[in-house]
């Protein structure tokens, strides 16, 4: 391949990218894989730095675009097959699981078994007797993922919750939150887009527990009637005024003591600024609407200049 043209790629390259891809950082990549120095949750999630291989071997860059050499998009290289050698095991935030085999990988439980939302790989499991089904979460394609994998405190979203995901896109993270929040859980899923809203509505055909709602975030009260009071709101929208957004629609719809969960872009706020001038000034502008910053998070090495903040609206007041 000679130079890799993309530098580095986008998290997942660095090591593996330059030397074809799936080389030395990609999938199951000798140094990295479920343990080493990539270790789960460390610095590169299953498989070193080089992710899944759901969207290439080389994170977001390695060989063939998308695909990147032994990933195929969503066939995910070698691992998983399944059975007696992957073992299922709870992972510290509620309805989201780790599948342990020859490499790790972040899963969750599959709401509708025998579907796939974006090619994504699936496990079956042998429950007692009972084939239970997971999907595995793939940090370069979900900003949600990369977050869990890089160690966040918690998601705000067990199993039964409610939430309100603004930017749903084509449902890529909602059907895996759909996944955590389970049957007797609710997704609110907003997306402005029409191109991509169609496929968030396909895949709210087999989920019910997703509402689409396909109308612009920036106007809550379009939807008011759609929506009902939620635990936690998600938003990834990359819009400069993010923070406007999610406290509007947190002040209609966020319940006193619910947490949201915000990622945020750098480059989409003010493209000339540093990175962390532009997470400190977005933390103060969320301060200012009540919505009070608990941890913030960077999604290196799956997204470049983003980070994830983590919060509660309207705390309770401390008893004395």
């Amino acid at each position: 391949m000679g130079k890799p043209e993309f530098n580095g790629g986008r998290g997942g390259g660095g090591r593996g990218g330059g030397r074809g891809g799936g080389g030395r950082g990609g999938f199951g990549g000798g140094r990295g894989g479920g343990g080493g120095r990539g270790g789960f949750g460390g610095r590169g999630g299953g498989g070193g730095r080089g992710g899944f291989g759901g969207r290439g071997g080389g994170g977001r860059g390695g060989g063939r675009g998308r695909g990147g050499p032994g990933g195929g998009r969503g066939r995910g290289g070698g691992g998983f097959k399944g059975g007696k050698q992957v073992i299922i095991e709870p992972h510290r935030h509620p309805g989201v699981f780790i599948a342990r085999g020859k490499e790790d990988a972040l899963v969750t439980k599959n709401l509708v078994p025998g579907s796939e939302v974006y090619g994504e790989k699936r496990i079956s499991v042998e429950n007692d007797g009972e084939k239970v089904e997971y999907r595995v979460w793939n940090p370069f394609r979900s900003k949600l993922a990369a977050a869990i994998m890089g160690g966040v405190d918690a998601i705000h979203m067990p199993p039964g919750s409610r939430v309100l995901y603004l930017g749903a896109a084509s449902g890529t993270t909602v059907s895996h939150v759909s996944d955590v929040v389970g049957p007797e859980g609710l997704v609110y899923a907003v997306e402005f887009s029409h191109r991509s809203g169609r496929d968030l509505i396909n895949v709210a055909k087999k989920r019910t527990n997703i509402i689409p709602i396909i109308e612009d975030a920036r106007h809550p009260l379009k939807y008011r009637m759609l929506v009902g009071m939620v635990d936690c709101i998600f938003a990834d929208v990359a819009q400069p005024d993010q923070a406007r957004i999610v406290s509007l629609n947190a002040q209609h719809f966020l319940k006193n003591g619910g947490h949201f969960v915000i990622s945020i872009k750098a480059s989409c706020i003010d493209s000339t600024a540093q990175p962390e001038a532009v997470f400190a000034a977005e933390v103060k502008k969320l301060q200012a609407d009540k919505l009070k910053p608990q941890e913030q998070l960077t999604l290196e090495p799956y997204e470049r200049d983003h980070a994830v903040v983590v919060g509660i609206f309207r705390a309770p007041p401390k008893k004395a």
